[in-house]
């Protein structure tokens, strides 16, 4: 992150901005579409942090680009950004926006990694165990990565559950590379 402060700070004037207007809902809808842009598309976040271009430009490139998916808040917040020169910022702001989102509403991210998909039946009983444990609104989201060979890591808030094939193999290793058995020849 570039600057958390700044983004902070943005973010919480546009919750605020927000709900002064009745319009949280449709603000963070739009910041999703902000979020999946500038994660999807690295020319767009080269763009929004180019010296060379000029303010004006990158305002018309942007319009061209959001135009019909965002609310008239976010375009306006968007185009305060590029007057104060901010716009690099933008992708940070999209995240910090998002955590504010979840504190306020109470809700808590988690993320569930596993090495092959999971199917719905299996994600909705996982959902309703980490909900039970927990006094917060849960928001999956799931990734595949093949490596884990079994198992799945778990990530909230404050916590990391790693039941993983790939962690158990690390531990194992780290014991036999630490053989108390085996005598220190010298």
């Amino acid at each position: 992150m570039q600057n958390p402060r700044l983004a902070s700070r943005y973010a919480k004037s546009l919750v605020d901005l927000a709900i002064e207007k009745g319009q949280l809902e449709v603000v963070r809808a739009d910041m999703q579409v902000l979020q999946q842009i500038t994660k999807g598309n690295p020319d767009v976040v080269t763009l929004l942090r180019s010296p060379v271009i000029k303010p004006d430009k990158k305002q018309k490139i942007l319009a061209a680009i959001l135009e019909g998916k965002i609310s008239n808040i976010t375009s306006m917040f968007i185009q305060l950004l590029v007057a104060k020169g901010r716009e690099s910022n933008l992708p940070e702001i999209t995240t910090e926006f998002a955590r504010q989102y979840n504190l306020l509403n109470n809700i808590s991210k988690v993320k569930i990694t596993t090495a092959v998909p999971l199917d719905a039946a299996i994600l909705s009983a996982i959902k309703q165990k980490v909900e039970a444990g927990s006094d917060k609104k849960i928001e999956m989201e799931t990734a595949v990565e093949p490596d884990l060979i079994g198992g799945f890591v778990l990530e909230t808030d404050d916590r990391l559950f790693d039941a993983s094939i790939l962690r158990d193999l690390k531990d194992i290793k780290k014991q036999f590379a630490q053989n108390i058995y085996t005598p220190n020849i010298k």
